[in-house]
Formats: structure tokens, C-alpha cells, sequence
């Protein structure tokens, strides 16, 4: 077992740069891979918490935004996948000031179908609507993609649920309570030029 600074490994690739690689080299590289990739539920999640306790001017904190979001689609009958996607959509607010729909949308694209992942990445545009204006934006920015096929799909995604999660006093469910959902969204991607190498 080699001991390479605070982090010890079985076996480590001899490469300087990936021209050099070998066979063997990517078998080492391989076995870490798959393991590692296994616990993308869980390091989510754990991003997911640095919400906790920034509200940034709003009535609640940005977690507590989060769970109510999902809290809300999930009593309201939407599947896992909608769920998580819900939950996570504001994930990127820490890493991504200007752009966290693309952070978010990102995260989720390998585990997601098309429209969720649309929805995603979108939801600050359409989001929008409900208060751009008062920043002299324009709140029918959103109306660019008027015609989309996930164009009333997003829409209701943020009224229903988005634009509806600031409320203090509401019965918001707990992380636990989603942690299940999105270790197993995040247990196998659906697409991913890596996919297949992760399948038994």
C-alpha cells in the first residue's frame, strides 16, 4: 500500500501524462472509477446542505427553498426523477451566482430525461415571470421560447412548485426524506459516454 501525501491508495496508474498510459495503467484507474462514481447520491447531497442557513434576502434559507420546492411536486404526485429535479434545481446558487440553472442542469443531465433536464436548466428564465420586472427585467423573457415542446412543462414546474416555496410556516419535509430518491437517481446514469462502462 502506498502512502502518497494524506491519501492512501492500493495502487496508483505510473503515467506522467495520459499518452503514456497503459492497459494496466486504465484498469487501476477503472477499479477506483466505479466505486467513486457510486457515491455521486451522496456528495450531492452533502453540496446540497451548504444551502442550509443562506437566504440571501428571501423568507427562507436556501435549503429550506429546496425541500419545499420538492416537497411540494412530491405531495402533489410528481415521480422520483421530477422530485429530485425539484430538489435540486437551485444546487448550483453557491458555485454559480450568474448561471445556477446551468450548474444544476449539469449535475442532473446523466441521470435525467430530456424535459426534466430542460426544465432544469431553464427554470431561472421562466422563473422570471415572477419578479423581473421589479428589477427592470423583462419578466416574459421566458417567452423566447414560446412553442418549446417543455415550454408549458417548465411554466408549471415554476408556478406550482418554484415560484410557490418561500413560506415559512409551510410543513416542508426533511432531506431525509429525499435522500433515498437521489441515491438511487444518481446510482447509474442514463446518459453518459460512460454508462456503459459502469454496467456489470
Amino acid at each position: 500500500m502506498a502512502d502518497h501525501g494524506d491519501v492512501t491508495h492500493e495502487a496508483r496508474a505510473k503515467f506522467r501524462s495520459m499518452s503514456e498510459g497503459t492497459a494496466a495503467d486504465w484498469t487501476i484507474i477503472a477499479g477506483e472509477y466505479a466505486p467513486f462514481a457510486a457515491e455521486g447520491g451522496k456528495r450531492v447531497l452533502d453540496h446540497l446542505k451548504m444551502l442550509k442557513g443562506d437566504a440571501g434576502g428571501f423568507p427562507v434559507d436556501r435549503l429550506t427553498h429546496s425541500l419545499q420546492t420538492a416537497t411540494r411536486a412530491h405531495r402533489d404526485g410528481r415521480d422520483d426523477e421530477y422530485v429530485v429535479c425539484a430538489l435540486l434545481h437551485d444546487i448550483g446558487d453557491l458555485l454559480g451566482a450568474y448561471n445556477h440553472p446551468d450548474v444544476a442542469a449539469a449535475i442532473v443531465k446523466p441521470f435525467v430525461s430530456e424535459r426534466n433536464h430542460w426544465m432544469v436548466e431553464k427554470h431561472g428564465i421562466f422563473q422570471g415571470y415572477y419578479f423581473f420586472h421589479h428589477l427592470g427585467m423583462d419578466r416574459d423573457m421566458r417567452e423566447q421560447f414560446r412553442g418549446h415542446p417543455h415550454f408549458e412543462y417548465t411554466a408549471e414546474f415554476c408556478e406550482k412548485y418554484d415560484q410557490a416555496a418561500f413560506d415559512p410556516a409551510y410543513d416542508t419535509m426533511p432531506l431525509e426524506a429525499f435522500e433515498p430518491m437521489v441515491m438511487e437517481l444518481f446510482r447509474m446514469p442514463k446518459n453518459s459516454m460512460y454508462a456503459e462502462s459502469l454496467k456489470e
